[in-house]
């Protein structure tokens, strides 16, 4: 028997691990399976509504890391993470993603000589401004089998000179988690309980440092986003920090009454939101996946994308962060000028069982 533990921080994390939970039941004879959440996301709406949903076991271990800078976050999950490591003494980690749990479980991991899976390697945006493209690009580097979503993170991997051999092409879990629950997410009341009608409002999603956090460009937004709301019914799930700093806006009381502000949705809600949208204006990596998947339109407010795919075939259109040209491209997409999207490669719903049966290969014997 060997011994796995998956880590999860944030609610992406639970989406792209629940799949691979759930694809290692069939190999209970060959790995014992332990779930550690490091606390990064840890209150209600963020973490608890999603494991219920999601089907995901309690976690075995908690760490309760979910405060403070970067450096204090990372410093505190790995100073807990290796515990559990000398404690337990896993053959494998599982970490998924890109965020601080993500990077710091796989240096607590590196440094003991545990090997390391990386769900969701190669992705880049080229960016380092960006927290988590250190994260992944970190991660890459100390992982031991890499697991690639999209062509992209395949030439990406291959122009860093990693070995090939590490390398293995096996889809998206994050698409898993939406197939595996499609029905779920049908069955959702969200529309009828917000008193929106399906393909007539818009939904919207910031929360990236670059976008929320100076009052200057968050106050940009509001403005962008009542104008929006003068014509159109504009749903806003917001981040809670995304909250915190509207509220200290002075602008913050005068929203256009078709704006929508929503605390963070449990994922069946949220992805019927979506499904049923008109055009979605995000700042998310996860939802232009979401969306090229659902053929909804995305609208994606950064100069960058980790996920080209969605952008080269998927339903995604990278606008940049000038909210005129933003407004531009939405109007148009309103108009029913849409673009027409497919899917990438292996975004079927099978990319956990490839996961787990490439490990089952590598480590089981």
């Amino acid at each position: 028997m060997k011994k796995i533990i998956s880590v999860v921080g944030t609610r992406p994390n639970f989406i792209k691990i629940a799949p691979i939970i759930r694809a290692l039941k069939p190999y209970s004879d060959q790995f014992t399976h332990l779930l550690c959440h490091t606390g990064q996301h840890f209150d209600e709406k963020m973490s608890t509504v999603f494991f219920d949903e999601l089907e995901m076991p309690k976690p075995d271990f908690f760490l309760g890391i979910n405060q403070g800078s970067h450096a204090v976050q990372t410093a505190g999950i790995m100073v807990e993470f290796e515990k559990v490591l000398l404690r337990e003494k896993p053959d494998l980690v599982i970490v998924p993603g890109d965020v601080n749990s993500t990077m710091a479980c796989s240096l607590a991991a590196a440094k003991l000589s545990v090997k390391i899976a990386h769900v969701e390697s190669g992705l880049r945006s080229f960016d380092r401004d960006m927290p988590e493209e250190v994260n992944r690009i970190i991660t890459d580097v100390i992982s031991d089998y890499l697991f690639v979503t999209e062509e992209s993170g395949l030439k990406n991997l291959k122009n860093e000179g990693v070995d090939p051999a590490k390398i293995f092409f096996t889809g998206n879990t994050m698409i898993d988690s939406l197939v595996y629950f499609r029905e779920k997410i049908k069955r959702s009341s969200t529309l009828e309980t917000l008193g929106l009608e399906e393909g007539k409002y818009i939904i919207v999603t910031f929360h990236r440092p670059s976008n929320v956090d100076n009052d200057a460009g968050l106050s940009e937004i509001i403005a962008f986003l009542n104008n929006l709301a003068g014509h159109h019914k504009v749903v806003f799930p917001i981040h809670p920090r995304t909250k915190s700093n509207l509220q200290k806006l002075p602008s913050a009381g005068a929203l256009n009454p078709n704006l929508l502000l929503l605390n963070p949705l449990g994922y069946f809600d949220f992805l019927k939101l979506i499904g049923n949208a008109e055009v979605v204006i995000t700042d998310s990596g996860g939802i232009q996946e979401e969306t090229t998947f659902l053929g909804v339109p995305c609208v994606t407010v950064r100069n960058n994308t980790e996920r080209p795919s969605t952008v080269d075939v998927g339903t995604n259109i990278l606008a940049g962060t000038n909210l005129a040209n933003v407004s531009m491209i939405v109007q148009e997409i309103l108009k029913g000028n849409k673009k027409q999207g497919r899917l990438s490669e292996l975004w079927d719903g099978h990319a956990a069982e490839r996961v787990v049966a490439i490990l089952s290969k590598q480590i089981a014997s």
